[in-house]
């Protein structure tokens, strides 16, 4: 079957160009405008006060294009299937992907079915990226000219990604190009998978209750682990009862993680099974494409997309065929059977539930948000004013038949492998207030959440929490088992505990081994050195040096970190045959340490660095250019402050591009007090004072506090000022 087809036309420049701005268009951006005030604090925080939640909304865009606005279009650019327009035909498959789940004409129908209110919404974001552009002439968009309300509907949840980027665009690309099938045997569950080497991805979620603080009032950890410069830091006031203070994904408008006076929220990334792929027996039959569900035969949805690619030419056009069934988007071929995708896709609730979180006053109305239930790749810690604590395990979970693996491609031709409905939050995992007194997550089990009281695995289906344990999880339930009498400042330093437990589990065998093996000198020397550690990170630490090194080599030799993490090689470790291997792979690890950096003998600070060069989206490092040192550790080995660093393109020292990026602790009581950081600072202008204002206090958890009310907020004004008027 012809799936695509190539159409070698340039694309005239007018295909792009700007639609010419409307005087009724002008008069009521400077309306709404007159409408907000924006207060820039000391650190550039903008503080969006406005007289609707549309005008917050419209402020808040505006503020953030100002902040980067490359980055808000980047993420547009990307949603709304349009990226190789920017990065070429490499990107096509992208593009293809979101027109799959989406297609402009459907982003049109789901934003005209919003309620009044929503669709205000989505109008201020719009508004507010348009005035900006047009207040700001020497700003040139690269490829989305005009900003339209429905724009929204492909970017509603938030997440770094979201549940889209799960499906791997090259078995799309398979699939819709080259015609080409996957064997069942080398498939895997067809989702994408972190890469053991990679920073482990995810965020740190703790709340405890008033009998663990020194104020008797409850307290929260928001620690997000992304990209850097991911989010900025914003706070968002309207006379509608809007007053909410966090992180916001470029180019959303509401706070993603975050709180406002009586609540607090900090989603962590769950393993829940939200996606299911089905495999559709597909025919041809009086010309048309056929599946089979049942005892019938079902038609399959076909359609045509045109999309754009940039070449050193210019623009052309490729056009697709797209099918889909009631599964969901066809994606790929497993053997003869085409298999489409389903995931949580139900934008306008998703919006609704998203800019309603940031709004609520108790645990009682969270709750009542959590069941519109589409937050679906993402658990949730929460805190409130009244004292409670409570934690989701994930939102969006799909009712499943138990009879079926649904961690496997299912026969779509077979009516009971469907969904049959969505759990209600009571029959998903939940906590309220345990008797421990506090609550974790770190992208972990849900059966650790709160010691001895968590939830029993028993007593929920298998797809609701496949979650792991790893190191993250397990130095919280230590630290919290331990921690009292907590304040703002010893929460910080609770969560920057540089204690490493992977390497409290790893390193002894190391040490056993090289004793009875290691006869070099200079092995000798690093082995003493190990032997004194204890266990934390820091700068100045050689240990952790040769530690991370040989932990890095140690997994390529022997197997993922997670084994360890559920103890199944530690006794394996102190086997004659493995430990001489041990020591082969640090005698390797010496080796590497050397030639990179001149000696084994460096002081982590020296290795580890954090370094922003300029506001580009991707970014160069350079090993002969300034840096600061940073003692914080990869999350991998069980650091809760998580610094995701690796060597780049040209460097051998590691720099950090993940992690701990915004992080906040938040105090609720009479008044809410709070205390942040950001990676680097607000803006992504180097230019501008606030682009690494916060870099070194970022590496010394230097904690910032936090402006929340106004009178505060004036005391910290470095600048106010109406959209436009800047």
């Amino acid at each position: 079957m012809q799936r695509v087809a190539i159409l070698f036309l340039f694309i005239s420049l007018s295909f792009i160009a700007c639609e010419p701005k409307t005087t009724t268009e002008i008069k009521r951006w400077e309306a709404q405008a007159e409408r907000v005030e924006i207060i820039r604090d000391d650190f550039g925080v903008p503080h969006i006060y406005g007289k609707s939640d549309a005008d917050a909304v419209f402020g808040l865009l505006y503020a953030q294009c100002e902040d980067d606005f490359r980055r808000v279009e980047r993420n547009y650019i990307w949603a709304t299937g349009r990226l190789a327009e920017l990065e070429g035909e490499e990107a096509l498959y992208s593009d293809v992907r979101a027109n799959l789940y989406m297609t402009e004409e459907e982003a049109k129908a789901a934003y005209e079915s919003a309620p009044e209110w929503l669709k205000e919404l989505c109008q201020a974001f719009a508004d507010g990226i348009n005035y900006y552009l047009h207040t700001h002439p020497d700003v040139e968009p690269q490829v989305i000219k005009v900003y339209e309300p429905w724009f929204t509907m492909y970017f509603f949840e938030g997440s770094i990604g979201g549940d889209i980027e799960q499906i791997p665009t090259s078995r799309i690309k398979a699939f819709y190009e080259n015609n080409e099938a996957l064997a069942y045997s080398e498939f895997g569950d067809g989702l994408s998978h972190p890469d053991p080497e990679e920073e482990p991805k995810g965020s740190n979620g703790i709340a405890v209750s008033g009998e663990m603080t020194a104020s008797g009032n409850a307290m929260l950890l928001i620690n997000p682990h992304t990209s850097f410069y991911f989010r900025p830091e914003v706070h968002v006031v309207s006379e509608e009862g809007l007053n909410a203070y966090g992180a916001v994904t470029w180019g959303q408008f509401f706070v993603y993680q975050g709180f406002n006076e009586k609540t607090g929220w900090i989603h962590t990334s769950t393993r829940v099974d939200f996606i299911d792929e089905f495999m559709e027996e597909v025919s041809e039959e009086n010309g048309k494409l056929v599946y089979r569900y049942g005892e019938e035969k079902r038609a399959v949805d076909s359609f045509p997309v045109t999309l754009s690619y940039q070449t050193e030419e210019g623009l052309k056009q490729r056009e697709f065929t797209l099918y889909r069934t009631h599964h969901g988007p066809i994606t790929h071929q497993l053997e003869d059977k085409w298999v489409a995708t389903k995931i949580n896709w139900d934008p306008v609730n998703a919006l609704i539930q998203s800019f309603t979180r940031t709004k609520l006053a108790n645990y009682e109305e969270f709750k009542e948000m959590m069941n519109i239930r589409t937050n679906s790749s993402n658990n949730t810690v929460f805190a409130d004013a009244e004292g409670n604590i409570a934690y989701f395990h994930g939102n969006f979970i799909p009712k499943r038949n138990p009879q079926f693996d649904f961690s496997r491609p299912l026969d779509g031709s077979n009516p009971k492998t469907d969904w049959q409905g969505i759990h209600t939050v009571d029959e998903s995992i939940t906590l309220l207030n345990p008797p421990t007194g506090w609550i974790q997550n770190c992208n972990s089990t849900p059966f650790t959440a709160a010691g001895e009281f968590s939830p029993k695995a028993e007593n929920y289906p298998v797809y609701m929490a496949p979650d792991r344990e790893n190191f993250r999880g397990i130095h919280a339930v230590k630290v919290l088992r331990e921690a009292s009498d907590l304040t703002l400042d010893t929460f910080i330093e609770l969560a920057y505990e540089p204690t490493l437990p992977a390497f409290e589990r790893l390193i002894p065998p190391l040490v056993q081994a090289l004793e009875k093996y290691g006869n070099d000198t200079e092995i000798k020397q690093a082995t003493e050195v190990l032997k004194a550690w204890d266990f934390k990170t820091g700068k100045e630490s050689v240990a952790m040096s040769l530690a991370h090194f040989y932990g890095m080599n140690h997994q390529r030799k022997f197997r993922d970190m997670q084994d360890l993490v559920d103890n199944e090689t530690v006794s394996s470790l102190s086997q004659p045959e493995t430990q001489k291997e041990m020591v082969e792979v640090f005698e390797e690890t010496l080796n590497q340490m050397n030639a990179d950096f001149g000696t084994w003998n460096t002081p982590w600070g020296e290795i580890n660095r954090f370094q922003r060069l300029n506001g580009d989206i991707d970014l160069a490092y350079d090993d002969d250019r300034p840096y600061i040192p940073i003692g914080m550790a990869s999350g991998r080995w069980g650091a809760l402050a998580s610094y995701g660093a690796s060597t780049k393109e040209g460097t051998k020292r590691l720099y950090g591009s993940s992690g701990n990026s915004f992080v906040a602790v938040v105090e609720f009581g009479d008044k809410v007090r709070a205390k942040s950081i950001l990676a680097g600072g607000q803006s992504g202008d180097p230019n501008s004072p606030h682009f690494l204002d916060q870099a070194q206090r970022y590496a010394d958890a230097n904690f910032k506090d936090v402006a929340y009310y106004l009178e505060d907020v004036e005391k910290r004004a470095e600048e106010r000022y109406k959209p436009g008027k800047r």
